[in-house]
């Protein structure tokens, strides 16, 4: 068998053992499922397949819903034209199923950050790297102040890049009109998190001072 067709069988092998063990103990959870989801916590989290939120916080089908892209990032509010897939997900948890949390997931060891605070795939062609240097500068005037104070090369660096990511979401989240009336109310929070893979430990972030501390 070829390296595709291996990995395919692991699916599906893993779908059956899916059904086995986790669809029909919780048979009756599916059943209500299927009549909508109301999940109270969103979470935004890198594409990365070490990272998988479900199983950081170690949740049951429709308690979180997720959105995944490179870094994590969410964009500024913006009406131009295009297709806004982050955005349009925002609204849809925010207006229509009225999560009540919305949790920014950076982590360790993360690619675009790197890339981010490297540089390294600026001046790209799209479907060369294009993509995702258009999407990391995001990061630009976040990137600056990292270099600035541990420089670009190195795990400290790189650890600092992957945490001012996260504000930098959250940051871009209270652009979002119907996030700042809902968080002006008390009816919507925003927490940073971040997964560190190297020892399994999630830390959150304390606005008041930026730093990041493991959860209690």
């Amino acid at each position: 068998m070829t390296d595709s067709n291996n990995a395919f069988a692991a699916l599906n092998e893993g779908y059956h053992r899916f059904r086995e063990k986790l669809w029909h103990p919780q048979r009756e959870r599916w059943l209500q499922l299927k009549e909508g989801q109301s999940p109270k916590v969103m979470v935004i989290s890198c594409s990365d397949s070490r990272v998988d939120p479900a199983q950081v916080f170690d949740v049951d089908p429709g308690e979180i819903f997720v959105v995944r892209n490179v870094a994590a990032m969410v964009p500024p509010f913006e009406t131009t034209p295009g297709h806004h897939g982050v955005s349009a997900a925002l609204e849809f948890a925010v207006q229509v199923l009225e999560v009540e949390e919305i949790v920014v997931l950076g982590h360790g060891m993360c690619g675009g950050c790197k890339a981010a605070l490297s540089r390294s795939m600026q001046g790209a062609e799209p479907g060369r790297g294009g993509f995702i240097a258009d999407w990391i500068e995001l990061l630009d005037d976040a990137r600056d102040k990292v270099a600035s104070a541990h420089g670009t090369e190195g795990r400290d660096a790189e650890r600092a890049m992957e945490q001012a990511a996260v504000q930098v979401s959250i940051d871009n989240l209270r652009t979002f009109p119907c996030i700042q009336s809902k968080e002006k109310t008390g009816k919507i929070k925003l927490r940073g998190g971040f997964f560190a893979i190297s020892d399994g430990v999630l830390h959150w972030l304390d606005e008041a001072d930026g730093t990041f501390s493991p959860a209690a």
